[in-house]
């Protein structure tokens, strides 16, 4: 990889500018230090395969090829059986951008926003999923994307080392939103890991353009468009609570 470093940093650069993107959104999308990624654009650390590969993983496109451009497709336009055999074809128009809206762990009655991406993987031959531009970026998120015929859900899955964290989320509404139920872990007391869920939205990003991500308390000026948003959920029946 290192012979070929000065071309990758290069096209990484150009990604990120056409993209108007961030290295530290990158960095949290991909999973990996910004004292990483600078270093490594600087020349100062060879990018490392899988840094390389997260990078890649994250934006939905190799910079390896030439000119940058993505990796063409080995004939995987169709997802394994265990993530519902869909088609590419089919799904085409889950592939975006959205602004991710749940409910606030930390802050009762607030809700928390972040980006999430949705694309295909070549090389795998199914859809996946990346998030970014998250305060707390260390939690950031990324996996695979199941969707079988048979119930009609799109479920959003992480998996490290056996440890799961998942989205279930309904078909889109007529305005390409999406909504369910996140199911996760939220730190307790001490070090101790408690299982949390939320409703959660997923909002076509063009919808909420001038939102920021983070945290969007009642003091906040779009509270109650995301407050209404992520209420739509439990309101209309996309997910249920019971006690």
């Amino acid at each position: 990889m290192q012979q070929s470093d000065d071309g990758f940093a290069e096209r990484l650069r150009e990604e990120l500018a056409r993209r108007r993107m961030s290295r530290q959104a990158l960095a949290d999308m991909a999973r990996i230090s910004l004292s990483t990624l600078e270093k490594a654009l600087s020349g100062n650390r060879p990018f490392t395969l899988a840094t390389v590969i997260r990078i890649e993983e994250a934006l939905g496109t190799s910079l390896r090829g030439a000119h940058g451009t993505d990796i063409p497709s080995a004939g995987h336009d169709l997802a394994p059986e265990h993530m519902g055999a869909y088609s590419r074809a089919a799904i085409r128009w889950i592939e975006q951008e959205y602004m991710t809206l749940r409910a606030s762990f930390d802050t009762p009655g607030a809700v928390f926003a972040y980006r999430s991406r949705i694309f295909w993987d070549d090389d795998a031959g199914h859809l996946r999923f990346s998030e970014g531009e998250r305060p707390d970026g260390h939690y950031a998120q990324s996996g695979y994307v199941s969707m079988p015929n048979l119930s009609g859900y799109i479920y959003l899955i992480t998996n490290e080392a056996g440890q799961y964290r998942m989205m279930m989320l309904g078909r889109p509404t007529r305005d390409a939103r999406m909504f369910g139920l996140l199911s996760t872990l939220q730190f307790g007391a001490g070090s101790q890991l408690v299982p949390v869920a939320s409703p959660i939205a997923l909002v076509p990003s063009e919808q909420l353009d001038d939102l920021e991500p983070g945290l969007i308390d009642t003091g906040h000026d779009r509270f109650a468009t995301c407050r209404g948003i992520l209420d739509h959920a439990m309101a209309n029946d996309f997910c249920r609570w019971r006690q």
